[in-house]
């Protein structure tokens, strides 16, 4: 039986509704229709093993019984109220109990807002207006985060670069670029600075590269030293690499962190995260008027949501569950060896097995303009080829889940054996 619209009538439709025919996230030319498990279709009824899990909520695998169960249990309940409401506040006591730095939480419904107000709680604190970033270091689509987010321009650091049009030539001024895992650099630019900085923001793993040796400690020194806010934007890393986040798993403390994704279990729900006497700027009572930063959102700590995150939680708590993740990842990037090792491909596997991609490159990267310098022909021949075979991802990332199976990973092998072919065939022109 012929399907009512085709993926190509619902490419066509958005293209008049949408500027560029998309929401702005993922590639438009494909409508994801469902998902359940470790699968998703498109709307050809086309069938995917998912590794892009809308871009890492899902680590527990779309539809999730037990999630939607809770979900369903409480939506007579009501869906919002711009109030407090008893799973928000449950699930504050959870998070403390399980982020090392989480003294304290306020929500906001994204990653993006998140990062955006513990900057500025981060200011607030300090009285300072500077921040100090990493290059491809990706923290939301406030003016802030997109400086040299993805700069195509090389430019001397600390001079920040827009990845935007729209964004004030003034907020420039206030942000200062910094190579990631260059001990030397950072530790000249804060002793530098250090009266002008109000904090330093930096995702333990930045997008895929890990930390090198000691290089989180190294922060946490020198902002120690100078009074200088470490926030860790965990908004990916958050209840991924660990049940505490990326700052369990490195054995390194920020003051603040950003959590996302998974902590609403598939739906719109983040937090800021961090010590009471910095979140003490969230309340007026105790720091007055002009110490107070305003923060409020409709859906801010949605009841839905963190029925959701709740859940999700208590099945991230059962025991073995890290261990699984791990060891998933790990088969994954074992065929991935196995596959480009034959081809004569200069690449390396970057991340962290709950969390990697392939990078084409001689060199294995350490900061933002290695990875910006690999082979983005052969990227692209590889995520082409692995979307053929029915593998679903992003192109820049690969995001295991709990769900996968035996079969999943079969198809996952194929696939990575025909990408490899791919991969082969074009290196021999």
């Amino acid at each position: 039986m012929k399907k009512l619209h085709s993926q190509s009538d619902w490419i066509e439709r958005a293209k008049s509704v949408l500027p560029a025919g998309g929401f702005g996230n993922f590639d438009p030319g494909i409508v994801i229709e469902r998902g359940l498990g470790s699968r998703v279709w498109d709307a050809d009824g086309t069938e995917y093993v998912d590794y892009l899990i809308g871009s890492g909520p899902m680590l527990l695998g779309h539809s999730h019984p037990e999630v939607i169960e809770t979900v369903l249990q409480h939506l007579p309940s009501g869906q919002t109220f711009f109030a407090n409401n008893p799973l928000g506040i449950e699930l504050a006591e959870t998070i403390c109990d399980a982020v090392p730095c989480a003294e304290q939480v306020r929500y906001v419904s994204s990653g993006g807002e998140a990062d955006m107000y513990a900057m500025r709680l981060a200011r607030a604190f300090r009285g300072r207006d500077k921040i100090v970033k990493f290059e491809g270091g990706y923290h939301g689509m406030s003016a802030e985060a997109q400086m040299s987010l993805a700069p195509s321009q090389r430019v001397n650091f600390p001079q920040a670069v827009p990845d935007s049009a729209g964004i004030p030539s003034s907020v420039a001024q206030d942000m200062l670029i910094a190579p990631f895992n260059d001990f030397e650099y950072i530790t000249s630019l804060l002793a530098e600075y250090h009266n002008e900085i109000a904090a330093l923001i930096v995702e333990p793993l930045q997008r895929i590269i890990p930390p090198l040796p000691g290089f989180l400690q190294h922060l946490r020194e020198e902002c120690d030293r100078y009074g200088i806010v470490l926030i860790f934007d965990e908004v990916v890393t958050g209840f991924r690499f660990a049940y505490g986040g990326a700052q369990a798993a490195y054995g390194v403390t920020p003051d603040l962190a950003t959590l996302g994704k998974v902590i609403g279990g598939g739906f719109p729900l983040a937090a800021i995260a961090g010590r009471a006497d910095i979140m003490a700027h969230f309340d007026k009572s105790k720091v007055g008027a002009d110490g107070w930063l305003m923060q409020l959102g409709t859906l801010s700590g949605n009841p839905i949501a963190a029925a959701a995150g709740l859940k999700s939680m208590e099945i991230l708590r059962r025991p073995g569950q890290y261990d699984r993740l791990n060891a998933l990842g790990q088969q994954v990037i074992n065929m991935i060896d196995r596959a480009l090792d034959a081809t004569g491909a200069d690449y390396h596997i970057v991340g962290e097995p709950s969390l990697f991609e392939v990078v084409f490159t001689k060199t294995k990267p350490r900061d933002y303009r290695d990875v910006a310098a690999a082979n983005a022909g052969l990227s692209a021949v590889w995520n082409a080829a692995l979307r053929q075979a029915g593998v679903f991802k992003s192109p820049g990332k690969t995001y295991p889940s709990l769900v996968l199976t035996a079969d999943d990973l079969d198809i996952t092998g194929r696939a990575i054996d025909q990408a490899a072919a791919a991969v082969r065939a074009h290196l021999d022109g």
